[in-house]
């Protein structure tokens, strides 16, 4: 029989905003079992972190307001509302009792502390232990948590080490107090497929070991199959269905869920369009029908006997060491010896973990990192050789997509100033208003509306910034676009929109696509032909289909392995 762990009661939290109270939780009732995995999917916005943060109390009040419900735990076997414990009592149940892990691990560490010192100090605070017991304790839950050689992560910081090292570190702060449930939330979103892999196993081992509850968040649906035990979804902060993670997969009843479920790339063909939640619910949530229908998309590739792009023997060297006279003596070779060529209209899909030199090869061919040795050939110029004015004129042929886009939007500058200044830089358009008029025009092409010209950055979603920056990219009308790691962070109905928008553009407009990321599954759906990277060097290239299904090379192979294989929709 289960033994029930938490149950959340009609629970509905509210943000005062200008005088007035704006719901984000209404009515959220869930149960989490002893030993048991709950799932809680939904989009950005949809009230997944505000509930995690409820059961923890780590919401400001105000301006966070519950108006309605309770939270109850049980521990020792005693029934405690959380809402109604004060400061102290709470304290000692948050990291002792209830632990979390939160979706970014440098922002959750502490940047001037070694992460020997941040784990330690949670056991001090909730066992009393001596340095050395706390110490002692501490590389025993590095082992635990795979870390390599324990001893030396005491005193790393943050900084020093990878974003799949810093998870790990605070997954063994979360378990350092063994709590009876686990928070997850989103704890593996923009990781490696093969960090993600190890992570998952992870918190799954460690789960049936110390025999937990774990709420696991995330928008990530291949995770949820191979992880979950349950499933409840939240929508625009409501529960819209809860199930075992089995029948919803068979059977979703709601829209959304529906929704969600079939937007996912791996389960759609290169060269059609994919599903959104739009297709699946009118704006008043009136259901649609479930199957909406893919159009196929314009698609042409002419690959001349002179290729648009070639990369010969490019190598992309950072100095770690120097003498006294500071000539360098030991290298990092980020990009080492590569070769390969993109023909018009083609999308090459660039993969690999973090570190293997994916975003250094990118950026090295728009020139924003300069080659070692090599050669970057471009329409018939060596961009390794070209000057400063060369240059400047082939920016507009050749622009990037960065990973991130609210750290590549300037905070202080409107967004339609910020697509704007690249028309005049290039003098595309005749004044201020000509621009504009194209800029408006541009906003319109990604999705946006008129009205978001004069909007800063953080006035957008993700996905919003996302379109903004496609739209710089695309506003001196390039030929060659190198799209990094763009769609990674996004919610899988975001990244869905982004995707079709990217195959749209780029049937319309006819340019050619670099599309870095380490999601093979979302390359396989987007890309034409695939390159793989290790350390640095090209292991494997090859159309996407023979890549993805019949991988030569074994580090292609482990890739394509650690990809959670989600069923396929039955309904």
């Amino acid at each position: 029989m289960l033994k029930r762990l938490l149950k959340i009661n009609q629970l509905s939290v509210s943000f005062a905003v200008a005088g007035k109270l704006s719901p984000a939780l209404t009515h959220i009732s869930i149960e989490v079992n002893k030993g048991e995995m709950l799932a809680i999917v939904g989009e950005s916005g949809s009230g997944k972190s505000i509930t995690s943060l409820s059961i923890l109390q780590l919401l400001a009040t105000p301006p966070a307001v519950y108006t309605s419900g309770s939270i109850d735990f049980t521990n020792n076997n005693q029934t405690v509302d959380l809402l109604k414990l004060p400061t102290k009592a709470i304290s000692h149940i948050r990291g002792n009792k209830i632990a979390m892990i939160f979706q970014e691990p440098m922002t959750s560490l502490n940047p001037v502390f070694t992460c020997g010192f941040q784990v330690m100090e949670a056991l001090q605070q909730h066992f009393k232990l001596s340095g050395s017991a706390a110490k002692k304790r501490t590389i025993e839950l590095f082992k635990q948590v795979q870390l390599p050689d324990p001893e030396t992560f005491l005193h790393r910081y943050p900084h020093e080490i990878s974003g799949g090292q810093k998870q790990r570190v605070m997954i063994a702060m979360a378990m350092s107090c063994e709590p009876d449930l686990l928070i997850c939330d989103e704890p593996t979103t923009a990781l490696d497929v093969t960090v993600q892999k190890n992570i998952l196993e992870l918190i799954r081992g460690l789960q049936i070991e110390k025999n937990m509850g774990v709420i696991f968040i995330t928008h990530d649906l291949g995770i949820v199959a191979e992880i979950a035990d349950r499933v409840a979804v939240l929508y625009r902060g409501e529960l819209i269905e809860e199930k075992a993670t089995v029948r919803l997969f068979q059977n979703p009843e709601h829209a959304y869920t529906k929704a969600l479920l079939a937007c996912r790339p791996g389960l759609h063909p290169k060269g059609t369009r994919l599903p959104v939640v739009s297709d699946f619910m009118e704006i008043n949530g009136d259901e649609i029908p479930a199957e909406p229908a893919l159009s196929t998309l314009p698609h042409e590739i002419k690959k001349d006997s002179q290729p648009l792009l070639s990369v010969a023997n490019l190598k992309v060297y950072f100095p770690t060491k120097k003498n006294i006279f500071g000539k360098p003596l030991a290298f990092t070779k980020a990009v080492d010896d590569i070769s390969f060529d993109v023909y018009q209209g083609e999308t090459l899909g660039l993969v690999g973990e973090s570190g293997c030199g994916k975003s250094t090869l990118g950026r090295a061919i728009v020139q924003l990192i300069r080659a070692s040795e090599g050669e970057i050939w471009y329409k018939g110029i060596n961009l390794v050789q070209a000057d400063a004015a060369s240059l400047k004129k082939l920016r507009k042929e050749i622009q990037i997509i960065f990973q991130d886009p609210y750290s590549s939007l300037n905070p202080r500058m409107r967004i339609g100033n910020a697509i704007a200044e690249p028309l005049l830089v290039h003098q595309l358009a005749k004044n201020p208003a000509d621009a504009r008029e194209k800029v408006v025009a541009l906003l319109q092409k990604v999705g946006l509306a008129p009205e978001h010209f004069n909007r800063y950055p953080h006035e957008f979603s993700g996905g919003q910034r996302q379109r903004i920056v496609i739209a710089r990219a695309l506003a001196l009308k390039p030929s060659f676009i190198i799209c990094d790691e763009s769609v990674s962070a996004l919610d899988v109905s975001v990244q869905a929109q982004v995707l079709n928008l990217l195959n749209q553009l780029k049937a319309e407009m006819g340019f050619t696509v670099i599309f870095i990321s380490h999601d093979l599954s979302v390359v396989r759906y987007i890309s034409d032909r695939i390159l793989v990277m290790k350390k640095g060097r090209m292991v494997e290239i090859g159309d996407a289909e023979a890549i993805y299904n019949q991988p030569k090379d074994i580090y292609t192979q482990e890739l394509i392995a650690a990809i959670p294989k989600s069923p396929k929709l039955e309904y």
